[in-house]
């Protein structure tokens, strides 16, 4: 297990200027008394880091196979970022609590990041309000105070990358929540910037920390963030399409009204809409739209050098398993659940083995998406019309 630490955050600790020059201890007994508990600091922000990453495979088999590809300088940081966002995740999901009491909530996540709350207190409110009935979700809220001091101790660039993300998260969840119903999203904008508030700010964030550690990068940082947006729209809109009825089940619906309409379909509560033609109509669209975007973050992933191998791994394996996963949706619309669609363990195995092989030559990554979306559909543009992150302003 890998586990980064700033230098300069340790020496920091070991002693100031005043002991002997550039955060360095002095030869006397005064900076070897000091050297004791900076050493203990580190190790407790280490052995918090290493129980971070042992988080991650109980709430997402997908990040716990991806992040570890990432370069050591930026591993502990995402997986701060991603169980952060899972925290807001298990908020939004929380049947327990009203559109008020998760408003509350969130904004305690992010004074817990601004070190107004106790990461303890954050915790112990959010499993009285909202009982959690999944053990790795209980453990994650359970962690708080954890993640908190894995994330105070981030270096201060990355700690304001990782806060932006989270504040547009946790407001754009907060003001979601008021209009989610079993008859989905008003319409294709709603939907959109509901993808942006979950999945596309997330690209924007992983940009920003791929462009500190790589200066060609940092180069392109402008035009790759309109490309971010548009993976992580892709990557949602796959996991909106795949949860479409576990998510009715549960009285919820992301979908455009508007385009449903458009085709003929409504959600009717006591309808047999899983069967409708016009409802296998409005999927298909939706694939096509999702297969779109995510062909914007197969040109992302072709932007970053290939010399960064780990961050090519980690985009293409993600965007591999988006596209394979949309056509099980597209073959078969008319599915009772997510486990008909999701992709095999031997699928898996495929795409990171493929991945792999290819992820040094822009030539062989290119042959292996555009084998993983064969026979997907490609959207108009009146189809795109409201619905790409393209027409949403940063």
């Amino acid at each position: 297990m890998h586990v980064y630490f700033p230098q300069y955050l340790l020496l920091q600790r070991m002693g100031s200027a005043g002991d002997g020059g550039e955060g360095r201890p002095s030869s006397g007994g005064t900076g070897a008394r000091e050297r004791c508990p900076a050493m203990n600091a580190s190790s407790r922000e280490m052995a918090a880091r290493a129980r971070q990453e042992a988080l991650l495979p109980g709430v997402s088999r997908t990040f716990a196979l991806t992040i570890p590809q990432l370069p050591d300088m930026l591993r502990p940081a995402i997986t701060n970022a991603y169980l952060l966002c899972r925290t807001a995740d298990t908020i939004e999901d929380s049947t327990r609590l009203s559109t008020a009491d998760k408003a509350r909530h969130y904004q305690a996540l992010l004074d817990m990041l601004d070190n107004r709350l106790t990461g303890g207190d954050f915790a112990r409110q959010l499993l009285r309000e909202a009982p959690i009935s999944l053990a790795a979700e209980q453990e994650l809220i359970l962690r708080a105070p954890e993640l908190a001091a894995v994330y105070q101790s981030l270096p201060a660039e990355q700690r304001r990358i990782l806060y932006r993300c989270l504040k547009i998260m946790s407001q754009g969840m907060a003001r979601f929540e008021g209009l989610q119903n079993p008859l989905g999203l008003p319409d294709g904008e709603h939907f959109r910037d509901y993808c942006y508030v979950v999945a596309g700010v997330v690209g924007e964030m992983l940009t920003e920390l791929f462009a500190l550690a790589d200066r060609d990068i940092a180069r392109r940082r402008d035009a790759l963030l309109p490309l971010a947006r548009g993976f992580g729209q892709g990557l949602q809109m796959t996991n909106i399409l795949k949860d479409v009825r576990d998510d009715r089940e549960r009285g919820i619906c992301w979908l455009p009204r508007d385009l449903l309409a458009a085709n003929g379909c409504s959600l009717d509560e006591h309808g047999h809409w899983r069967r409708d033609d016009a409802f296998r109509s409005a999927i298909g669209q939706l694939v096509a739209v999702a297969h779109h975007q995510l062909r914007l973050a197969r040109t992302y992933t072709l932007a970053i050098p290939a010399r960064q191998r780990g961050m090519r791994r980690f985009c293409s394996w993600a965007l591999g398993m988006a596209l394979y996963t949309l056509r099980n949706i597209h073959r078969r619309p008319d599915f009772r659940s997510a486990s008909e669609v999701k992709i095999s363990r031997q699928r898996l195995r495929t795409i990171i083995l493929g991945c792999n092989l290819s992820v040094g030559s822009d030539r062989l990554l290119e042959t292996g998406f555009a084998l993983a979306s064969r026979g997907l559909p490609l959207p108009s543009a009146e189809q795109l019309q409201g619905l790409s992150s393209e027409g949403r302003a940063p």
